[in-house]
C-alpha cells in the first residue's frame, strides 16, 4: 500500500495494522530515514573497514582518540528513572500476544521486548508485535488458544524494547525508493505509538541497543533519540537505553558508548552469546589462537569472557550505569527431573558468580527461571535495588586479557561439529518458517546461538582444525554431518540446508546470517 508523502508499505492482514501504521507514523519514520539514513549507511561501511584491518593485523586495542573520555572522571550517566532503578531479573522473548502476557506476568522485574534476535521480521511478525507492544501499554492485550484464557495482571514487568540491529533493512517499509533501517523501524514505530502513553503511567520509552559495533553507532542512536523527542514534545532525556556489548570491537569502547549516550544511558548488558560470535567472526582468519572449542565448553570461567564481563561491570559503576547479566538459555523440561535439577544447578552458578561480580541483575529465557535469578541477586542485593554502588576498583583489564582466546580450555571434537550442523539445521528450518526463538535440546536458542553454530563451522574449516580425534575439521566432513542429520531430521529442511550451506560452507564469510535468510521470508 501507499503510505505518506514517498513512503510505501506492503500490504498486511494483520489485525490493528491501520493503527501501527497510520500516515502520521509512517511521516515520523520517513523523517528519521531522511535525517539519519546516510549516517547509517556510512557507519556500516566503517565497520568493513575496521574488519579490514583486524584481518591485517590480528589486533585491537583500546582507542587512543578517546583516551580523555575514560581518564576523565566527572562524567555520569543520567539518573535511572524509578521503574528502573532495580532489574535484578529480566526476561527476554519475542512480542507475539501469547508471549508479551506470559513475560509480562512472570513476575520478573523487567521484559526484553524481543524485535531482533528472537523474531523472524515477517512483515506480519513486525507489525504484529508493535500491535502486541501497543495493547499491552494500554494494558488492553488478552490471547485465547485452546480454549486458555491469557489476560495481564496486576504486576507486570516493565517493557525495555530491543530494536534490530543497524544492519538490517527493513523490506516492507520503503522512503524515497530506499529501504529503511529495520532498527528505524522497530524504534520508530514503538517510540510512536506508545512514548507519551508510558509516560502517563509513569513509565517511559526503554530501549535495549543491539549489535552496536562503536561509540559512532551509539552517537547515531543518541541524536536518533534526540531528535526523536524533539519531534512528539517528549522531555529530552526521557529515552532510557541499555546498551548490549555483544560485540567485541564494543568491548575495547564501553566507556566511549556510555559518553556518547550519557543523556540517554542506562547501562550496558554481557550479551555473551552474540559476543562469542563477534570473537569468532572478526578473527576467523587470525590464526589457531583464535580457534575456540566446542560451543557448549565455552563458559562465562573462559579468561577472555571473565576480562570482559569484569571489564563491563567495573566501567559501568564507575559511570552510575546498570550492569546486566547474560543469558541464562535454559528451557525446563517437565518430563525429565534429572536434565532440569543439573542444568538449574548450572543455572544458579552462572546468576551467583554475576551477583558476586556486581551485576546489577541478568537474563533468562523461561518464567521457570525467575525464582532461580531472584533468589541469588536477593541473597546479595538484601534491600538494595542494585549494587551501583560497588565500584569494583579491583578490575584491570588490559586488551591481550579481552584476547586471549588460546586459553580456553577445551577441544573440537566431531560430536561438537555434529551439534553445531545440528542446532543451526533446526534453527535455520524454524526462522524461515517464523519463529525466530525455538527451544532446542532444552536450551533456547535465538539467531545470536545459531551464529555461534555456524561460524565456528566456517573456521573450523578455514583453520584446518585439528579434532580430538587427530582428525582435521574439513568440507568433506561437514558434508557428511550434514547429510546424516538431514536423514535424521526428516522432512522440510530443503531451504534450511541450502542456507546452512551459504552461511557455513561457502569461501567468503557472509557477515550475518540473518541477511541471506531475510530473502527467503521478505
Amino acid at each position: 500500500m501507499t503510505g505518506t508523502s514517498g513512503v510505501n508499505t506492503s500490504p498486511t492482514t494483520v489485525d490493528g495494522a491501520e493503527t501501527i501504521l497510520s500516515p502520521e507514523a509512517l511521516a515520523f519514520l520517513a523523517d528519521l530515514h531522511r535525517t539519519f539514513g546516510a549516517r547509517r549507511t556510512e557507519l556500516l561501511e566503517r565497520r568493513k573497514t575496521r574488519r579490514a584491518e583486524i584481518a591485517r593485523t590480528g589486533k585491537l586495542d583500546f582507542l587512543a582518540e578517546t583516551a580523555s573520555i575514560r581518564d576523565d572522571p566527572s562524567w555520569k550517566v543520567a539518573e535511572a528513572p524509578a521503574d528502573l532503578l532495580d532489574r535484578r531479573v529480566e526476561i527476554t522473548g519475542p512480542t507475539d500476544p501469547k508471549m508479551t502476557i506470559n513475560a509480562l506476568n512472570s513476575g520478573a522485574k523487567v521484559w526484553l521486548a524481543d524485535l531482533e534476535d528472537a523474531n523472524t521480521p515477517h512483515w506480519d511478525n513486525v507489525v504484529g508485535g508493535q500491535i502486541s507492544l501497543y495493547r499491552a501499554t494500554r494494558r488492553e492485550l488478552s490471547f485465547e488458544s485452546g480454549g486458555k484464557q491469557y489476560q495481564l495482571g496486576e504486576n507486570l514487568a516493565v517493557v525495555v524494547t530491543r530494536p534490530r540491529g543497524w544492519h538490517l533493512d527493513e523490506e516492507h517499509v520503503t522512503v524515497d525508493g530506499e529501504p529503511i533501517a529495520g532498527g528505524l523501524v522497530d524504534f520508530g514505530l514503538y517510540f510512536f505509538h506508545n512514548a507519551a502513553e508510558l509516560l502517563a503511567r509513569g513509565s517511559g520509552p526503554y530501549f535495549y541497543l543491539p549489535k552496536t559495533e562503536s561509540h559512532l553507532e551509539a552517537r547515531l542512536w543518541n541524536d536518533v533519540f534526540t531528535h526523536s523527542e524533539a519531534a512528539l514534545g517528549i522531555p529530552h532525556g526521557t529515552i532510557r537505553a541499555t546498551v548490549l556489548i555483544e560485540t567485541i570491537t564494543a568491548a575495547f569502547e564501553m566507556e566511549e558508548i556510555l559518553y556518547e549516550l550519557r543523556e540517554h544511558a542506562s547501562g550496558l548488558n554481557a550479551g555473551r552469546w552474540d559476543y562469542l560470535f563477534s570473537v569468532i567472526k572478526n578473527f576467523r582468519d587470525a590464526g589457531p589462537e583464535f580457534v575456540l572449542p566446542d560451543r557448549g565448553k565455552v563458559t562465562m570461567t573462559a579468561p577472555f569472557m571473565r576480562a570482559y564481563t569484569e571489564l563491563l561491570v567495573a566501567t559501568c559503576h564507575k559511570r552510575g550505569a546498570f550492569a546486566m547479566g547474560g543469558m541464562a538459555a535454559f528451557i525446563p523440561s517437565r518430563r525429565d527431573p534429572e536434565v532440569n535439577a543439573k542444568a538449574l544447578a548450572q543455572v544458579r552458578a552462572d546468576k551467583e558468580r554475576e551477583a558476586g561480580d556486581g551485576f546489577d541483575g541478568s537474563w533468562v529465557a523461561h518464567p521457570d527461571l525467575v525464582p532461580v535469578c531472584q533468589e541469588v541477586f536477593d541473597a546479595v542485593l538484601g534491600d538494595k535495588p542494585n549494587q551501583l554502588d560497588r565500584l569494583r576498583p579491583d578490575v584491570h583489564v588490559a586488551a591481550s586479557d579481552l584476547l586471549d582466546v588460546a586459553n580456553t580450555p577445551g577441544d573440537v571434537t566431531e560430536a561438537g561439529v555434529r551439534a553445531n550442523v545440528s542446532v543451526a539445521l533446526q534453527y535455520l528450518k524454524a526462522w524461515i518458517g517464523g519463529l525466530g526463538a525455538v527451544a532446542i535440546n532444552n536450551l533456547m536458542e535465538d539467531a545470536a546461538t545459531a551464529e555461534i553454530s555456524r561460524s565456528q563451522v566456517w573456521q573450523w574449516i578455514a583453520q584446518g582444525t585439528i579434532l580430538d580425534t587427530g582428525e582435521p575439521v574439513t568440507e568433506a566432513l561437514v558434508r557428511r554431518l550434514l547429510d546424516e542429520e538431514v536423514a535424521k531430521l526428516g522432512e522440510g529442511y530443503d531451504q534450511a540446508r541450502t542456507l546452512f550451506e551459504q552461511v557455513a560452507l561457502a569461501d567468503e564469510f557472509v557477515d550475518f546470517l540473518t541477511l541471506p535468510a531475510y530473502a527467503l521470508v521478505r
